[in-house]
């Protein structure tokens, strides 16, 4: 256990490096911090925190520079994350605000985040294992041939062509679609099946064979084991964050879906934020790398996950801010729309 001046030089050292990136000698931690002890102490500090595994030595006779060990500890000991100005926050309502549909708000909170922190933004769309079905639509095409369109209460929007055995009349055509809005409405997508399985016994006889081509397009879309998406944005941040490690590999990693969503998947189904600082992180690739996750959703629902990653050099409290306040205003978009 570190006792409290150690651990505001490490705070100190970390400060700095994240400000300068370059490594932190004790003379310079004198000159910027009122650590109120000698240059002797700091030094002796300095020496403990290395011994200890916090800080390392890059080079002969160069500075300090903190660990994965050093961040981890740096924190895990932050009273609280940095809040955001009242004009940042304004600024984050009005331009999620603006969004109109799922697509829009997910690109959105690509763009803000990256903005925000400088870094890489990753953002889930809402799992459909997770929604409700809030409408679906029967919409002819031409003849024999309805377009089946699945919407969700988390704006996600599934689309199949039914091909019929014969033509259906817009009088069947818009029953069907009542029975269906009736009996489906609200019900997660996982319950949803089992009640599609009952719906033929309240369609008239003559028009079964057609509401059974739509039932069976319908349930196809509830069971299938749908693909996460997951889209980021910010990489070019990347280059001007002194990646100077890895680059290479966190860039390949972030063109891997089934990366991303295992990455996301380690936050767990929480809105608690997550720091996972360089080889805590599941993937080789980004052993280099930190990143700060947290779920999103309506109330306490989780719906899916965002987060930012970047070099583990970075302003974590400023970094954990910005995701939290991103999140929570995502998830009072999708809670009203």
């Amino acid at each position: 256990m570190l006792d409290d001046r150690k651990l505001a030089v490490l705070r100190a050292i970390i400060e700095d490096y994240v400000s300068t990136t370059e490594p932190v000698g004790s003379k310079s931690l004198v000159d910027r911090h009122n650590l109120d002890v000698s240059p002797a102490t700091i030094r002796n500090d300095m020496a403990v925190l290395e011994e200890q595994g916090y800080i390392a030595q890059p080079h002969t006779s160069a500075g300090r520079v903190p660990t994965d060990k050093g961040y981890r500890l740096f924190v895990d000991r932050l009273s609280g994350v940095k809040p955001l100005s009242a004009a940042e926050r304004r600024a984050i309502e009005t331009f999620l605000a603006g969004a109109y549909d799922l697509d829009d708000v997910v690109t959105r909170t690509v763009r803000l985040l990256a903005q925000l922190t400088r870094q890489v933004a990753v953002v889930q769309y809402p799992s459909l294992r997770s929604s409700s079905v809030r409408h679906i639509e029967l919409v002819p095409i031409a003849p024999g041939r309805l377009l089946l369109v699945l919407i969700t209460d988390t704006g996600r929007v599934e689309q199949r062509a039914v091909e019929l055995t014969q033509n259906i009349d817009d009088e069947s055509i818009a029953h069907l679609r009542a029975v269906l809005n009736a009996c489906l409405d609200g019900r997660q997508l996982a319950d949803a099946a089992g009640v599609v399985a009952d719906l033929p016994a309240r369609i008239a006889p003559a028009d079964r064979p057609g509401a059974a081509a739509v039932l069976s397009v319908l349930l196809t879309i509830l069971v299938e084991r749908h693909e996460e998406k997951v889209v980021f944005g910010g990489a070019a941040n990347l280059a001007a964050r002194d990646f100077s490690k890895g680059l290479q590999d966190v860039l390949e990693a972030l063109e891997e879906q089934v990366v991303l969503m295992r990455l996301l998947g380690e936050s767990g189904d929480t809105v608690q934020l997550t720091v996972k600082i360089g080889a805590e992180n599941p993937v080789a690739g980004l052993h280099d790398a930190s990143v700060v996750s947290t779920g999103y959703g309506a109330g306490d629902q989780v719906l899916a996950k965002l987060a930012v990653l970047g070099p583990t050099r970075m302003d974590y409290a400023g970094t954990m801010g910005a995701v939290r306040a991103v999140a929570r205003y995502v998830g009072q978009i999708l809670a009203e729309s």
